[in-house]
C-alpha cells in the first residue's frame, strides 16, 4: 500500500486518527522531545547514528549509505518482529523522523509494503515542532483563565490539585516543568524537561482543555526553573481575573516543611540552595541562615525567607504583572488541611458557576 504524507499543521489536529505514532529517531532525540503519545522505534540508535555520521565525513556518502542501510534494515526487522506481527491489516501508524527523510521513509516503506495504511509527517519532527510553536498562541488565547495568586507557601499548588479532584479544569505548569518555580524550587532527583519538551507538554495540555469552562492556573513568572512559559500563554494569564489565596505565616511555614520535606531531611541540599540567594541577600544574611539551618532552626529560617525575601518580591511582581489583581477574589484558608482546601475549591467553583448562569 502506498505511503501517504500529512502536513505537520494537519497532523496537529489528527493525532487521534492513528493507532500508533512512531518516532524513528534515536533514543536521545526522542528523549529531548517527541510528538505526544509517540513511541520510539529507532531506525538507527544513538551509537549507530554517530558511526554513520562519521563515515559520511571521513569516508564518503556512498559507503555511509550502504552501512546505514544495513543497520536500518536490521533494526526495522527487529521492530517488526517485536511489535508488528500481531497487528491487524487495519492498523494505521503515523511515522516521522527528524525531517521526514531516510529513517522514517525506510520504516514507512516496509510497513506499507506489508499492507498497512502508513502516513508520514511531511517534514518530520522539525516541521512538527514549527507547527506546534505556531499553534500555541491560538490554543492559549481561546481559553479563560482564573489565576491563583498568593505568596510562597499559601497553598497554590495544593489548591490546584484539589480543584482537579473536584472536577475543575487546571493547568499545572509546575508539574509539567518538574519544578516548584523558585530558587529553592528544584526537586531533588527530578530533571526538568528540555524547552522543546516543555512546549510540547503545554501544547498537549492546552489542546485538551474546554474553552467554555474556566482554567485554573498558578501565577507563574515567565520562567519555571530553567524552562520558559510561552509568551502567548503568560500574556493571556496576566490579563485574566485573579484569586487571592491567603494563609497565616505559621501555616505557610508548616506547609512548606511538608511539601519541601528535604529542607529537614537533607539540610546540606537546603544550604546549597540558600547559597544561590547570596547575590540578592548578601553573604552575611545567607551565611546566617545556613548556620541556623545547621543548628536545627530550619522553621525559623523558612519564616524569615518568606517574610524578608519571598513576600516582598512576590507582592511587587504580582502588582506589576497581573493587571486584574487589584480586583482579585479573596480566598482565605483557615488552615492547610485537606478539608479547608476542598471547601475553598468548592466555593470557587460555585462562585464561577453562579457568575456564568444567565
Amino acid at each position: 500500500m502506498p505511503v501517504q504524507t500529512l502536513p505537520a499543521c494537519d497532523a496537529l489536529t489528527r493525532l487521534a486518527d492513528f493507532d500508533t505514532i512512531i518516532d524513528a529517531r534515536t533514543e536521545d532525540e526522542y528523549a529531548l522531545d517527541h510528538v505526544p503519545g509517540a513511541i520510539n522505534w529507532p531506525t538507527l540508535d544513538n551509537a549507530e547514528r554517530i558511526t554513520i555520521g562519521t563515515m559520511y565525513k571521513q569516508v564518503n556518502a556512498f559507503e555511509a549509505k550502504k552501512r546505514g542501510a544495513a543497520l536500518s534494515a536490521r533494526n526495522i526487522a527487529a521492530h517488526i518482529e517485536r511489535n508488528v506481527l500481531d497487528k491487524p491489516r487495519q492498523w494505521k501508524p503515523l511515522v516521522y523522523c527528524w525531517r521526514g527523510g531516510n529513517r522514517s521513509g525506510a520504516l514507512a516503506t516496509i510497513l506499507g509494503a506489508i499492507g498497512f495504511q502508513v502516513t508520514l509527517i511531511e517534514g518530520g519532527y522539525k516541521a512538527w515542532r514549527a507547527a506546534l510553536v505556531d499553534d500555541i498562541p491560538r490554543l492559549a488565547q481561546r481559553l479563560h483563565y482564573r489565576v491563583v495568586c498568593g505568596p510562597t507557601g499559601s497553598g497554590k499548588t495544593r489548591l490546584l490539585h484539589t480543584l482537579t479532584t473536584q472536577g475543575a479544569q487546571v493547568l499545572d505548569l509546575e508539574a509539567l516543568a518538574n519544578h516548584r518555580s523558585s530558587v529553592l524550587g528544584h526537586i531533588p532527583g527530578m530533571e526538568q524537561p528540555s524547552q522543546k519538551r516543555f512546549d510540547s507538554l503545554i501544547w498537549d495540555a492546552l489542546r485538551q482543555l474546554d474553552p467554555v469552562r474556566p482554567v485554573y492556573v498558578e501565577s507563574e513568572s515567565k520562567k519555571v526553573g530553567n524552562v520558559r512559559v510561552p509568551d502567548a500563554l503568560i500574556d493571556a494569564m496576566r490579563q485574566s481575573p485573579c484569586i487571592d489565596l491567603q494563609l497565616t505565616d505559621a501555616e505557610r511555614v508548616a506547609l512548606l516543611l511538608e511539601d519541601y520535606d528535604f529542607f529537614v531531611t537533607d539540610s546540606e541540599h537546603f544550604c546549597r540552595r540558600l547559597e544561590a540567594l547570596t547575590e540578592l541577600r548578601g553573604k552575611a544574611v545567607v551565611g546566617g541562615w545556613i548556620d541556623r539551618v545547621q543548628q536545627g532552626q530550619t522553621p525559623d529560617v523558612v519564616l524569615e525567607l518568606l517574610t524578608q525575601h519571598y513576600d516582598p518580591m512576590y507582592a511587587q511582581s504580582i502588582e506589576r504583572n497581573f493587571s486584574q489583581f487589584g480586583h482579585a477574589l479573596p480566598c482565605r484558608l483557615p488552615n492547610r488541611s485537606a478539608e479547608s482546601l476542598i471547601e475553598a475549591a468548592r466555593q470557587l467553583m460555585a462562585s464561577e458557576a453562579a457568575t456564568a448562569s444567565p
